[in-house]
């Protein structure tokens, strides 16, 4: 459709667009007169906004003169005309700063980078966490106290998962240590599913040298994790959802952003968006009604899939926000993180 618009279309199409996003109010041929470069009656301004509004790619919103973009003039605008910014050096330290994985789970770090790109989007920040069905390099069972275990998973991407789970009460540091010993034995190079079977009917045939304070110990674990339903599909972790309230100023719209938290807390949104990450290459732009997994909550999602060392698709990382969020600034942050994710785990 930009190949439609004469140059004057656009720059106009450009201004009211760049008003709309720094001030979220609907934009006027006047303040355009104001900012444009070439001298245009506000007649003949709105003449062309008229011309746009035909073509889908503006609305008037109420009975005033201002107009505001379209869903399909956003993704026009996306597609055709932005003018995508460049991180600085002390942006992209304090990135690299904020998602350094130095002694900490990478849960963690995913958490902290969730965070840290709501605090500079002044949107939501959202990570679709790494599937989990990775095979395993070590696992090690450390005693929380009486009746419980910190049970520590390291898969072959380097991610640590942490899982606390409940064991025979007076289980000897000696014991873990045999079971951590055995697991990681029989458990490396295979994931947690394919290995649970043969580990049960091992012990079950007593094939090992188990003692049965070991078994039990084992068996509590393997437990625990089966018993984690489809905990393999990710884990989606949001930060700032308050932030989406922020232009709120209508019940319509409170209740659209209550429908978008609703949609988040669902496993198959999760799926979903890390499916459609994993389909494109690089950043991934959703904008308001052409977006299925929110499509009613007039909102937008930029996010970026992060891989693994062999370039699997195994999380995504990014932000939701207004339709009239700064594109321009947020695709490079959203970007640059997730290759910074990437890194880590590579």
């Amino acid at each position: 459709m930009i190949n439609e618009l004469n140059q004057r279309s656009r720059e106009i199409f450009r201004l009211i667009v760049d008003a709309y996003v720094a001030s979220g109010e609907p934009v006027g041929s006047r303040t355009i007169s104001r900012r444009l470069g070439m001298a245009l009656s506000p007649a003949t301004i709105r003449n062309v906004m008229a011309d746009l509004e035909e073509q889908g790619l503006l609305y008037a919103p109420h009975t005033s003169a201002g107009r505001i973009p379209t869903d399909a003039g956003l993704r026009m605008f996306v597609d055709g005309l932005l003018e995508i910014g460049s991180l600085t050096e002390d942006e992209r330290a304090s990135i690299e700063a904020k998602c350094s994985a130095s002694g900490r789970a990478f849960a963690d770090v995913l958490g902290e980078a969730s965070t840290m790109l709501s605090g500079l989007s002044h949107c939501a920040g959202l990570v679709v966490a790494p599937k989990t069905d990775r095979p395993l390099k070590h696992i090690e069972f450390v005693s929380l106290g009486p009746g419980r275990a910190l049970v520590v998973l390291v898969n072959e991407d380097g991610l640590v998962e942490n899982r606390v789970i409940e064991v025979p009460m007076g289980v000897p540091t000696s014991t873990l240590q045999t079971v951590s010993n055995f697991l990681s034995a029989k458990l490396a190079g295979r994931t947690l599913e394919e290995a649970r079977q043969d580990v049960m009917q091992e012990i079950e045939q007593q094939k090992t040298q188990l003692d049965e304070l070991s078994r039990k110990v084992v068996a509590a674990g393997l437990a625990t994790w089966a018993g984690s339903g489809g905990s393999n599909a990710g884990q989606l972790i949001v930060r700032g959802q308050s932030r989406l309230l922020e232009d709120v100023t209508a019940l319509s719209d409170l209740e659209r952003v209550r429908g978008l938290f609703e949609a988040l807390e669902t496993k198959e949104t999760m799926l979903r968006m890390l499916d459609a990450t994993g389909r494109g290459d690089g950043v991934q732009i959703f904008i308001g009604a052409e977006n299925v997994l929110f499509s009613h909550s007039g909102c937008s999602m930029i996010i970026s899939p992060f891989q693994n060392s062999r370039e699997q698709v195994i999380g995504a990382i990014g932000v939701i926000g207004p339709t009239r969020i700064n594109y321009a600034r947020i695709i490079p942050l959203v970007d640059y993180t997730a290759k910074v994710v990437s890194r880590l785990i590579g």
